[in-house]
């Protein structure tokens, strides 16, 4: 897909997607990607060796290899959202080896799954694509369902398998967020020792967030906080949803409740509405783009995928962030589609004309 296709694709509400550019923070105060990131970025600090070569293979895999960008293909929704819902649009993707040859022929830099599904074709394919094994999830089978993330395996299993990463979920903001985050960060420590990167869902989690009739979970300023806390405890990757809104603080202040710091500059002088301006503050709370910060794809929604998918990547690229981790949108179609749009989303990444804003 070309820069004209893109620009077709995403249609006259979108032009100003290609056109804005940022007054916040400008992009020469920025780590942005690029094919050296490693050696300028990572090389200073307190990653080992190992970690550091683990993370120059995923920047050298598929069609992003060279770029410093990222494309990877998660599959964890098994546990996530249950194997029958996730699974029975296209049930061929029951089989794990299916899922690897996916993330394979869609040009991935990497593919994230669980303990199991990686684990029942290691031998096959760990050297062919690195491996980003998720050792924490929610399950729901729990009745009534619960919202915890978990451990399931150690690092140590995770490394024994042949894999160059692990991933991990935060629940920020839950009452249970205090243990994830004390478990996730012994986790991530002894992923670096082994020379693993370490990625992190920053994800939040609270009935309190949705709030006259905003959802807050998908607000820049809380998702902004949630990562900073994520590089905090050393990942080296930051995942999050695309801000749809901002003011979560303000917000949940209101009513005479006092909850977390806030400085309104914030919003008046750190961000804007627009929604490159919002991901912009997703990327700065990332050490100004020294962890890379991935964007989610977000769930199927038919005929719009396409279109959705490429709207997040140019948004992320032209944030300043590292590139996209979308998986329902892949696999709950025909291979052949799934593959599509994986290109799709990395040909957002190969355009020269779209650049950091």
């Amino acid at each position: 897909m070309n820069y004209s296709q893109i620009v077709k694709l995403l249609g006259k509400e979108n032009e100003s997607l290609f056109t804005h550019t940022c007054k916040t923070i400008s992009s020469d105060k920025l780590h942005v990607p690029n094919p050296d990131f490693v050696d300028q970025i990572l090389l200073p600090s307190n990653r080992g060796v190992q970690t550091l070569r683990n993370l120059q293979q995923f920047f050298n895999t598929g069609r992003l290899a060279g770029t410093g960008y990222l494309s990877i293909l998660p599959v964890d929704q098994g546990i996530e959202h249950s194997a029958g819902a996730s699974f029975a649009a296209n049930p061929e993707y029951f089989d794990p080896e299916n899922i690897i040859k996916l993330a394979i022929e869609g040009g991935c830099n990497a593919v994230a799954s669980t303990f199991g599904l990686l684990g029942a074709v290691a031998r096959k394919y760990a050297h062919k694509i690195p491996f980003l094994v998720k050792i924490n999830h929610n399950e729901l089978l729990t009745y009534p369902n619960k919202f915890d993330q978990v451990l399931f395996g150690k690092v140590d299993d995770a490394w024994n398998m042949g894999a160059a990463a692990v991933g991990a979920t935060v629940y920020f903001g839950s009452e249970e967020s205090t243990r994830q985050i004390t478990e996730i960060a012994r986790a991530f420590d002894r992923a670096h020792e082994l020379g693993m990167v370490t990625v992190l869902w920053c994800y939040l989690r609270n009935s309190a967030f949705k709030k006259d009739g905003k959802d807050y979970h998908v607000s820049a300023d809380l998702t902004g906080q949630a990562i900073h806390l994520g590089v905090t405890i050393q990942a080296d990757i930051v995942k999050q949803k695309l801000p749809e809104n901002n003011g979560g603080y303000l917000a949940l202040n209101a009513d005479g409740i006092t909850y977390g710091k806030f400085d309104k500059r914030m919003y008046t002088q750190l961000a804007t509405d627009h929604p490159i301006d919002l991901c912009r503050y997703q990327v700065i709370n990332s050490y100004m783009g020294r962890a890379g910060l991935i964007n989610s794809g977000g769930a199927s929604e038919g005929k719009k995928d396409l279109m959705e998918a490429v709207r997040t990547a140019v948004i992320n690229k032209r944030a300043g962030g590292m590139g996209m981790i979308s998986g329902r949108k892949a696999f709950q179609k025909p291979m052949k589609e799934g593959i599509e749009l994986l290109h799709a989303i990395q040909d957002v990444y190969l355009e020269k004309k779209i650049a950091v804003a």
